[in-house]
């Protein structure tokens, strides 16, 4: 073939992939309220970085129309905030976004040889339905690979997101489960099989509705952010990476801030109940502590007792769980184990402190917690804390009850520093509870009962005051509430003075991305 010719078929085919499914096609998936992949691309990347791979694929078999098509995956290299990202988009206007096995093979790597070497982080945007049938229904589709054991032994190496942009049923949902961060658009789906393929085992048909957002995020957590559309979701994905470092060996980056190291927290004077059976936002006190009041809340509405979020603290990434009192008087339940092992796993893994803000009045209990196995699941919780090597520490803010003071990186879960405030409240239970307990008969037996109760309840409300555990060093510091921030900033420059980084030693690298 002559060199001019060859050139022109190249850029021939090159422009057949840029047209994608054809004017009307993308037409049809405007109306459907959605972007197409290019144009979600153009919105996730800075301007003109997107350097597209794999454009020259074409789907082995024809289209209805018999027409060759080009394969429904995007695939790319770009810039997010000026760093180097890959990006996975399929194409909902060709074979709506189908994970036909050309299109996978190109979306799971150019070579599985490389896998171990991925440096930068993955983002696929999701919009398809289930594999399409004419290559799977022989025995050689369905057992050509498409997930392959490497690809999960590196999955962690480099953080993992997932846009849920459209009906996602079968593959797209397989990569959200095994992904760091997943947002999903609300309208879209994303579930096993699509409507009218579900099957019971017994071979009978089942209604159920395929998976919407609200279903992944409050109940089954499989959602760590709702976007309202697409451009939000884009620009929480784009947030999400701020907080990420490229890959495993590496630090988040260093963003300089204004906000003053030793800002006091006069507001936490006020947020802060005196009274322990009292409510309070605790979103407001991270607000109150991280720079500029910013944070990036992750699984928000699933299992709310718990929150975990990222934020900075002296312009450095960190990891935060911490009780919500708003919820349950902040007791966490089996969901919440969940939610905090996944989170200490990602934490740990990617190399970002985690703070602890302490104020629980103990696990939930009840017939419920159990029929979902909540004493695994707290052990479970407490073996992410003894295998994870990132710095942690615990500020105990006003009640630490029970269990889940260890749970919350307590003393004898290897926090690095554990201090409390001096509004805190330490002890086995409530005062009140602790009371009837300890000394049941002593009241029974007393003149004036209540009287009795009474002044047991202050001598026990006195035991747990934060100075008796200090007094025999089971707490590093009591500090002021005003001097929070100051303080976790102070011990996390000491924590990197000793190593000179915060590089995990990866022990939960290996761990499963849901539980």
């Amino acid at each position: 073939m002559e060199k001019q010719t060859a050139i022109d078929k190249l850029n021939s085919i090159k422009e057949a992939s840029l047209q994608m499914g054809g004017t009307e096609k993308i037409e049809q998936q405007h109306q459907r309220g959605r972007l197409t992949a290019r144009e979600r691309i153009n919105r996730l990347f800075d301007p003109e970085t997107f350097d597209e791979t794999g454009m020259l694929m074409q789907n082995p078999i024809p289209d209805s129309e018999g027409r060759t098509t080009h394969i429904s995956k995007v695939r790319g290299f770009g810039k997010v905030n000026g760093r180097t990202v890959m990006v996975n988009a399929d194409d909902a206007t060709v074979a709506p976004g189908t994970g036909r096995r050309m299109g996978f093979t190109q979306q799971t790597g150019l070579n599985p040889a490389l896998y171990p070497e991925l440096c930068f982080p993955l983002i696929t945007l999701a919009d398809g339905n289930v594999e399409q049938t004419q290559t799977t229904r022989t025995a050689a589709g369905m057992v050509a690979p498409i997930y392959t054991t490497d690809k999960f032994l590196t999955l962690r190496r480099v953080p993992h997101v997932v846009a849920i942009m459209g009906d996602c049923y079968g593959p797209p949902a397989w990569q959200a489960a095994a992904a760091d961060f997943v947002v999903m658009v609300k309208g879209s789906h994303m579930a096993i099989c699509e409507p009218g393929l579900e099957i019971t085992p017994d071979g009978t048909e089942n209604s159920v509705e395929p998976g919407s957002c609200e279903l992944h995020e409050q109940i089954t957590g499989q959602v760590d952010a709702i976007a309202e559309d697409e451009e939000q979701a884009m620009q929480i994905i784009r947030d999400f990476l701020s907080y990420m470092p490229a890959n495993c060996d590496e630090e988040p980056p260093y963003v300089p801030t204004d906000d003053p190291v030793d800002r006091k927290g006069d507001r936490l004077m006020r947020i802060i109940p005196d009274k322990a059976n009292r409510v309070y936002d605790m979103y407001q006190v991270i607000r109150t502590i991280v720079d500029d009041g910013k944070y990036l809340p992750v699984k928000k509405n699933f299992a709310a007792t718990l929150i975990t979020c990222l934020a900075r603290m002296d312009g450095r990434t960190i990891g935060i769980v911490a009780n919500q009192t708003l919820y349950k008087a902040g007791a966490a339940g089996p969901d919440e184990c969940d939610k905090a092992s996944d989170f200490i796993v990602m934490c740990d893994t990617f190399n970002i402190p985690i703070i602890f803000l302490t104020d629980t009045p103990g696990f939930l209990v009840g017939k419920p917690a159990e029929q979902k196995k909540m004493p695994t699941k707290i052990i479970m919780w407490m073996q992410t804390l003894a295998f994870s090597t990132v710095p942690k520490i615990c500020i105990i803010v006003r009640k630490a009850y029970g269990m889940a003071i260890s749970n919350m990186c307590g003393t004898n879960c290897g926090p690095d520093f554990i201090a409390a405030l001096t509004t805190s409240e330490i002890s086995f239970m409530s005062p009140e509870a602790a009371a009837n307990v300890v000394f049941l008969n002593r009241i029974e037996s007393a003149d004036d009962p209540e009287a009795e109760r009474e002044k047991l309840i202050k001598e026990m409300a006195y035991q747990s005051e934060p100075w008796a555990a200090a007094a025999v060093g089971l707490l590093d510091d009591v500090i002021d509430p005003r001097e929070t921030r100051e303080y976790i900033i102070g011990r996390l420059d000491i924590l990197r003075g000793c190593k000179g980084n915060f590089i995990s030693d990866n022990k939960l690298q290996a761990w499963p991305t849901g539980f």
